[in-house]
């Protein structure tokens, strides 16, 4: 963390000073120390964090070069407090002027005693580290041979306890599909690569299979390496010789020893050349390490393998790019199995005592399938007292801790760790804030990006938006298996995620320890001297806790019992927390913004979702660093004009629950003229088009990437295609009408090409399918509510040749009597709803048609009394669902007879389940 804090520092500093007018005046010259002392040290932090937990001296120097680079921001943010508010073009492009007008003398004397006292123990600070270079380059070769030589032994002993401890549950499907693909007839030089999260199983499961009697005897040669994080190439390469010269019985040749990179991959070049071998590359960190091995491989012709083992999806798919390569993803256990492995590790029997059952599948479920973690936790209770429940409890509250205190679930935290300490340090910061989410939380990957953005903790880069780098970060880290796609959107993109309990845990306990987060609950109020970023869990109202705020940059409030009021708001903020970026108070009980929130200069996310607050003051415009407010959910039905000082925008949620004069049209706020200058505006989601002249604003905003704009007329249709042609960057766009009845006129002559439209959503009359809909070559996630469509108009047709139409929903969208899905069309169409068609009676499906259809759902079409006619030609179908559908239909389905026409129909299909809307969530009712 001090390398990620660190680095964080020198891009701040490095903007600072790269200016051309003088910001400090005589202090540049000690800003500019600090940066040239940390970023001589920068190197070594990454090496020093790794061998910390074995040197109490070396965790106390990382503690005191964290505190410090946290003290060099805090002075510069406060300095930034001071000094350079009111200037609407920002900080750094009025530097001149806020130095030339400085009147608050004290106060820069304040900053200019902090800034050299900093100077002062960065100076100390280095001294320590020369000693520390010295020491280490001084054993380095000792050291990184003893490190190696730590890693292979932990390596070894994890993995032989790993294999006797699993008793190998659910390993015999994987095992059997790996062998398959190893032994098949092809004969050219094949890669199978096994990837998954630390934990899984992966070296156990290719152990197993390396083992095997029919793989063993179907090659001449056998090596298995073990590559870690540190791999040194000639040591990697000396070692595989090594193997293959024990299984022969020969000596190796003394001339080995010493040859240099290239020679040493001609002589195993030349020793594989007319061999078969099956070669295991275990723990793969790295494309880079992967090329290099690569290079080492003959391929003649004679079927060898490579396995390889890794928790990086990207090696694994880099690994593999022969069309006879494989790559196996390894998935958690299944509940069936993580009970046996449980029940295995923790009774050595098949059977759970009954008082201990409901406890034990608690903490079962934490686990999430985990083997690593089942069998590490399984060790811990295995020696508690079966009679005393109680002794279990403490286990499960103080889960991935330190309550057992019998040091058992050490060694899968530092497989756990191995995955953190390998991050760059621009992606530590994001993971160890994931920390402020309770436990099972999905978080919303959209909004997570917003915080990272706003906290600075995504570096900028020219000709990327802030918003990409940021994506990049969060699919490297899933990339990485430290973060868990918990769903999708319904165009692909990523919906929420959320991190393995064991591993949260470790987050968490990591955050603590280097004060980067803090949770505050009913249960734990103790903050540390200096608290960086908060969550609050369960809100209480102690005066007591709102001191310490002053380095605050994060807040935010998570399901709490007592609500969150504008009165404890108003303490909470009198605590002068003036450095805060972030404000997520999304659910509070507000019934408007306290005043002190628009003294807080530094804020960039304001997120007041779902609060009670009616009004947003003009005095909103003061906070000219904002970048994103959420206001969905609120009383709020039109934003004052002072929120066009906000030219930093680049994320705006409007639509609230406020008292509009019709029901239908979706719920917006009103915007005031002149939103075309949010030039950095990415998102703008529930504005209102009460006018020609905001529809034609919204042609200004040229870096949109995703609009929902609502209360449309008719009038005004043509004007937000002209509009729309010029949003080239867009990929979600929402339309609603301004009433029932009303028609979206989006059919004239002026055709937007919307290349990256991915989601497109309309509500209102249509006369046709506009044409420009028909074109949209990326377009996954259509749907059309109130279309209200004529069955002349071909609507099942004119859309079936989008090319990569993946779910596609019709509400109250067509008013034919016949839908016919024809030969050809929606070819990858997966989701299909067709809802409150109340004319319709027949559905056809045409061969060829919809064939990778899994999902289809009927609902309110009260006239269909048949199912779908030729529903057996959709052979992907699983589910098939039925909502408010006429009596007769439900009947029929109730009541399949296995010698009936439809059960006969039906049953072609290779697993289909059928299910009804009950209770507000679609459920099956029984499996064919």
């Amino acid at each position: 963390m001090a390398e990620s804090t660190v680095g964080f520092l020198i891009n701040q500093l490095s903007t600072l000073l790269s200016q051309e007018i003088t910001l400090l005046g005589g202090l540049k010259s000690d800003v500019q120390f600090i940066k040239a002392e940390l970023g001589s040290m920068k190197a070594f932090l990454r090496e020093a964090e790794a061998k910390e937990d074995n040197d109490s001296q070396l965790q106390e120097w990382l503690k005191q070069v964290r505190e410090v680079a946290y003290d060099t921001e805090d002075v510069l943010d406060d300095f930034t407090f001071r000094f350079a508010r009111g200037y609407m073009d920002g900080f750094y492009g009025k530097v001149g002027k806020i130095y030339n007008s400085i009147k608050n003398l004290k106060a820069r004397h304040q900053i200019s005693l902090e800034i050299k006292d900093i100077k002062a123990r960065v100076g100390e600070i280095s001294e320590r580290y020369r000693r520390y270079q010295s020491q280490y380059s001084s054993t380095q070769e000792r050291g990184f041979s003893s490190s190696r030589q730590a890693n292979a032994d932990f390596d070894i002993r994890a993995q032989s306890l790993f294999i006797e401890e699993a008793r190998l549950v659910g390993i015999d499907k994987p095992k059997a599909e790996l062998i398959s693909k190893i032994l098949d007839d092809h004969s050219q030089l094949k890669v199978v690569s096994v990837a998954g999260m630390g934990g899984l199983g992966k070296t156990t499961l290719v152990k197993k299979v390396y083992d095997d009697v029919a793989v063993k005897k179907q090659f001449q040669s056998h090596a298995w390496i073990t590559v870690s994080q540190t791999f040194q190439f000639s040591d990697i390469i000396k070692n595989l010789i090594q193997q293959l010269y024990n299984e022969i019985r020969q000596p190796v040749p003394r001339r080995v020893e010493s040859m240099d990179d290239n020679m040493l991959i001609e002589f195993v070049r030349d020793f594989l050349r007319e061999r078969r071998y099956i070669l295991v590359l275990d723990d793969v960190w790295s494309i880079d390490a992967w090329e290099a091995i690569k290079c080492v491989l003959p391929d003649c012709n004679t079927a060898s393998r490579v396995v390889l083992t890794t928790r990086i999806a990207d090696v694994a798919s880099a690994s593999c790019l022969g069309s006879l390569d494989f790559v196996y993803k390894m998935k958690p256990l299944s509940d069936k199995e993580s009970w046996t492995l449980f029940c295995n590790r923790t009774f050595q029997s098949n059977d759970c005592p009954p008082n201990l059952e409901e406890v034990a599948k608690k903490i079962l479920k934490k686990c999430e399938g985990l083997p690593l973690a089942i069998v590490a936790i399984g060790g811990v209770l295995a020696l508690k007292d079966k009679e005393k429940t109680d002794e279990w409890e403490m286990i499960l509250h103080g889960f991935g801790g330190e309550a057992d205190g019998s040091g058992k679930l050490d060694r899968m935290k530092r497989v756990l760790l191995l995955s953190y300490n390998d991050l760059p340090h621009y992606l530590k910061s994001c993971l160890l804030y994931l920390s402020i989410y309770p436990e099972d939380y999905p978080i919303d990957v959209g909004d997570i990006l917003l915080k990272w953005i706003a906290l600075g903790f995504v570096e900028e880069k020219e000709g990327i938006t802030s918003t990409d780098i940021a994506m990049r970060y969060m699919k490297e880290l899933i990339n990485r298996s430290l973060i868990q796609v918990k769903s999708t959107l319904a165009d692909g993109g990523l919906d929420t995620c959320g991190l393995h309990d064991f591993l949260r845990e470790i987050i968490v306990s990591k955050s603590k320890e280097q004060d980067f987060t803090t949770v505050a609950t009913r249960y734990y109020t103790r903050w540390p001297e200096k608290v960086r970023h908060l969550a609050i869990h369960n809100f209480t109202d102690n005066p007591q806790e709102f001191s310490s705020l002053k380095c605050l940059r994060s807040v935010v409030i998570f399901g709490y019992e007592d609500p969150l009021t504008t009165t404890i708001l108003s303490k909470f903020l009198r605590g002068d927390p003036k450095l805060l970026k972030v404000l997520d108070l999304r659910g509070a009980k507000l019934d408007s913004i306290p005043k002190h929130v628009f003294k807080l200069f530094h804020l960039k996310y304001l997120n007041l979702a779902r609060t009670g607050v009616k009004i947003i003051p003009k005095s909103i415009g003061k906070l000219q660093n904002l970048e994103a407010i959420n206001l969905v959910g609120t009383n709020v039905t039109e934003l004052p004009v002072e929120i066009l000082n906000l030219r930093k925008l680049r994320s705006l949620h409007l639509g609230g629950v406020g008292d509009y004069s019709n029901e239908y049209a979706m719920g917006g706020c009103k915007c005031p003229l002149g939103i075309g200058k949010f030039i950095c505006l990415e998102e703008l989601f529930g504005i209102e088009a009460d006018s020609d002249k905001i529809v034609r604003e919204v042609g200004k905003l040229t870096q949109l990437r995703r609009l929902a704009i609502t209360k449309l007329r008719r009038e005004d249709g043509q004007e937000l295609l002209s509009s729309l042609l010029k949003l080239t960057n867009l990929r979600v766009l929402i339309i609603s009408c301004i009433q029932e009845g009303e028609t979206l006129d989006l059919q004239h002559s002026v055709s937007p090409k919307l290349e990256f439209l991915t989601t497109l959503l309309l509500k209102g009359r249509l006369e046709r399918v506009p044409q420009w809909v028909t074109s949209l070559q990326s377009l996954r996630n259509l749907s059309l509510d109130n279309s209200r469509l004529r069955e002349d108009e071909n609507v099942i047709g004119s859309l079936g040749h989008l090319p990569n139409l993946v779910s596609l929903s019709l509400y109250a969208a067509y008013e034919g009597e016949t839908i016919c899905f024809k030969v050809g069309g929606f070819q990858k169409l997966q989701d299909l709803e067709l809802m409150q068609l109340t004319r319709l009676k027949w559905v056809r499906v045409e061969e060829e048609s919809m064939p990778s259809l899994r999902d289809l759902r009927l609902g309110d079409c009260k006239l269909m009394q048949e199912l779908p006619s030729g529903i057996q030609n959709l052979t992907r179908l699983e589910f098939l669902g039925f909502y408010e559908m006429s009596d007769e239909l439900v009947h029929k389905v109730q009541n399949l007879d296995k010698q009936s026409e439809d059960y006969q129909t039906i049953s072609h299909i290779p697993q289909v389940s059928i299910g009804r809307w009950i209770d507000g969530q679609w459920e099956d009712t029984f499996l064919l």
